[in-house]
């Protein structure tokens, strides 16, 4: 007996030792990136990027209140939000779409989020931008679309704590309508009331409510909104508004199964066509990826406009993928690359639609077939962490495009907070002059590390040069991150 004990116990480590020994090949042939540990810089960063009385859970503690008199000029309290990236301007059109982003996040990932302690932080980050918007939403047909303005702002280097620049407000109305910028909100609203519906049944209706009349406000009063805020055109300009109406529709069917907003989806005659990115500025890809579930689902046929938008956000996945029949470019580094100007946003949503389509496919089993060959599930996950892989560092620099992951990421970020010394750490107000002669020019790290921040990124080379003047590379922005986030939950 106690010999047969003897070689059980040898053949038990032998199988023990080849499970281990295939785990670690497993492992080593993987990616060597901490997805958790980059999810819950992201959700930082949103922290960094608050406007208004900060809460007394606040998790970057190197931030102050700021801007606690926005809305005064008209008589209307419009404090909170998100200042959209190194500025301290709140654009309305680049944070509801960053509010809607982090909400189809929460929406696709909200169980990978619970597993890794995040989704009350994700909840909280949406809620911080949604109570923003329900502020600045005080009648139907009235929407408030920007605080402070973009030149003045620009032309000044100080923290949020310390601003001095004019801080005026700017609205669409029914007089001056503007059916993108009422679009987008409307959407962030209803993939809003899904995020918080099952904690919050309240406040998810109450989202919805904003949702519904500022669809109906969108659809009524057509017309971009830039030409009734024409201060906006210069940083945020809109190349029109059918995209954002049926972004809206696609999330208001998914908010509440109303046949209306199939119907408009329907009727529309415009199913987008194939698109060359997903952005705060074209959302046709998004509506797409939500009418192709549907069809997926069969809720609707697969035919007419239905077949049109599923064959369409295909198309954008292919051309991902490198199985397309118009492929996007990529770096000598694996990198996917759309525009010289903040490239990053634009590769951080296509990974993003990526992971959510994967999960589309494999839940009914299904795979794509594109000019170049069949696409599964896994290799639109594939896709997606190879692309998060590269940002976080796994790239020809070595270097981490999310700032305060890894062990060497860009010190000279684009950003006012983040490049001056804390308010609690000295409280002297710094100028609006001032901050360029005594922080914006020196060659030295910024005294804030901005954690999770996505910053621009590198060139169609992979170059990059972490210089706080190169803000076509150097600057991260709220809609850059927004889309990570659903990412990492993914692959976490």
């Amino acid at each position: 007996m106690a010999r047969l004990s003897s070689m059980n116990l040898v053949l038990v480590f032998s199988l023990s030792f080849m499970v281990l020994s295939s785990e670690l090949v497993i492992q080593s042939e993987g990616s060597s990136s901490d997805y958790g540990t980059a999810l819950t810089k992201s959700l930082l960063y949103f922290e960094a990027q608050r406007s208004g009385k900060l809460p007394s859970d606040q998790r970057v503690e190197w931030r102050g209140d700021s801007a606690l008199e926005d809305g005064s000029d008209a008589g209307i309290k419009l404090t909170g939000g998100y200042y959209d990236a190194g500025d301290n301007v709140k654009f309305g059109f680049p944070m509801a779409f960053t509010i809607s982003l982090l909400s189809w996040s929460v929406v696709e990932f909200k169980d990978n989020l619970k597993a890794k302690h995040e989704l009350s932080n994700a909840l909280a980050a949406v809620k911080w931008g949604t109570d923003y918007l329900i502020k600045a939403h005080p009648q139907p047909d009235v929407l408030y679309g920007e605080v402070g303005e973009g030149n003045s702002d620009h032309s000044c280097w100080q923290r949020p704590e310390d601003m001095t620049t004019a801080r005026t407000t700017y609205k669409v109305d029914d007089q001056n309508p503007g059916a993108d910028l009422a679009g987008e909100t409307a959407a962030a609203f209803a993939a809003a009331s899904i995020a918080f519906a099952k904690t919050d049944s309240e406040y998810a209706s109450q989202l919805l409510t904003h949702a519904k009349q500022l669809f109906d406000f969108a659809r009524n009063h057509p017309g971009v909104y830039t030409s009734s805020i024409s201060v906006a055109g210069q940083f945020y300009s809109s190349s029109g508004y059918q995209d954002e109406l049926l972004w809206a529709a696609a999330w208001l069917h998914r908010a509440t199964g109303d046949k209306e907003y199939l119907d408009y989806l329907s009727s529309s005659g415009d199913t987008g066509g194939g698109r060359t990115e997903f952005s705060w500025n074209d959302k046709y890809v998004g509506a797409q990826v939500l009418v192709a579930k549907l069809v997926l689902e069969g809720q609707v046929e697969n035919s007419g406009p239905w077949a049109q938008y599923k064959s369409q956000a295909e198309q954008f996945i292919c051309n991902c993928l490198q199985k397309g029949s118009g492929n996007f470019k990529k770096t000598p580094g694996g990198l996917l690359w759309f525009q010289p100007w903040n490239n990053l946003q634009y590769t951080s949503t296509a990974a993003f639609i990526a992971a959510v389509y994967a999960d589309y496919l494999d839940s009914k089993k299904a795979s794509i077939q594109c000019p170049g060959g069949i696409a599964s599930s896994s290799d639109l996950i594939e896709l997606a962490q190879s692309q998060a892989d590269y940002i976080l560092g796994e790239n020809p620099n070595k270097l981490s495009y999310m700032v305060g992951y890894g062990s060497n990421y860009p010190t000279q970020v684009h950003h006012r907070g983040a490049s001056i010394v804390s308010i609690k750490k000295d409280p002297t107000p710094v100028s609006c002059s001032q901050g360029f002669d005594l922080w914006f020019n020196k060659n030295a790290p910024n005294p804030n590390v901005l954690d999770g921040a996505l910053v621009g990124g590198p060139d169609q080379q992979d170059g990059y040069s972490d210089s706080r003047s190169n803000y076509q590379m150097a600057e991260p922005a709220t809609a850059n991150t927004a889309p990570f986030v659903g990412v990492l939950a993914r692959l976490a």
